[in-house]
């Protein structure tokens, strides 16, 4: 594949596809890979399944993509951030979509690259779903660690620091304009309409949370990388911020879908300054 090809929704697997493309050719990646917690059966309330050493369920997707053998995840996680790794430019950083279920492997994965990690985020979800069980307490929160490729020299990633303090980011109650941004993110869960207009994904992201890694870390004109681009989110966003997008993704259906949406979608550069949805 030529790296040409820019500003589309490319059918495949994203360690097949990065390997196409050139070394240090992608401003930002943003991955929101499977978090390897579709196990067991169809979803249950009682607590006749369980996921060894995580002690419960997740409101959790049951694909079949997101159930793999732990080996077989660590290999897996290796080797897309080998190559998001090899993509990246020295200026460029990668945010990374985890839970409990695989945050600590990606974790492990991306030391294990020398993939430095600048910040570990708490996505706070005041409107998560709650625990039926009445076992445990209710999970509300997803992390997501933002990273660069390590340089031997000085760290070149760029950050848009006066858009952390001063963007209008009123949605979320922990930030104040004119205060630094902090590591945890009050953003509700939920998609507006346009968001789920042709369709959604079962593990969708809101656009307010992937508008905001791309305002923080990237340029406009920059290209965005969406190895899992699923729904097509971030694609979307990137294209709404004015920033070029590529996203890959392994089932046509949501392909289908995300192509859909970006042809709908509008450029507003004024998102960048303001942190603010279309």
């Amino acid at each position: 594949m030529s790296f040409d090809v820019r500003d589309e929704i490319v059918d495949g697997s994203c360690i097949d596809l990065m390997q196409g493309l050139p070394e240090s050719s992608v401003d930002l990646v943003i991955a929101d890979p499977p978090y390897n917690l579709s196990k067991g059966g169809a979803w249950q309330w009682d607590r006749s399944v369980k996921l060894p050493g995580m002690g419960g369920k997740w409101a959790k997707a049951m694909e079949s993509w997101d159930d793999i053998e732990l080996a077989d995840y660590f290999e897996f996680s290796y080797s897309w951030l080998r190559e998001a790794r090899r993509v990246l430019r020295p200026t460029g950083s990668m945010w990374v979509f985890g839970t409990y279920h695989n945050i600590g492997i990606v974790n492990v994965a991306c030391q294990a690259l020398s993939i430095e990690i600048i910040n570990e985020i708490v996505w706070y979800k005041r409107n998560s779903f709650p625990n039926l069980s009445a076992r445990r307490l209710t999970a509300s929160h997803e992390t997501i660690l933002w990273c660069h490729k390590a340089a031997t020299k000085k760290r070149e990633y760029y950050f848009d620091y006066e858009n952390s303090r001063q963007g209008d980011y009123d949605y979320d109650t922990l930030k104040h304009r004119g205060k630094q941004m902090r590591t945890v993110w009050d953003i509700p869960n939920n998609k507006q309409p346009e968001e789920i207009k042709f369709g959604k994904h079962p593990t969708q992201k809101p656009l307010r949370v992937i508008k905001r890694m791309i305002a923080l870390s990237t340029r406009p004109g920059d290209l965005v990388l969406a190895p899992f681009s699923g729904s097509g989110t971030e694609c979307v966003a990137a294209k709404e911020l004015g920033r070029h997008y590529l996203g890959f993704e392994t089932e046509p259906q949501y392909a289908e879908l995300a192509r859909m949406r970006l042809f709908h979608a509008h450029t507003s550069l004024q998102d960048d300054l303001f942190g603010r949805e279309p």
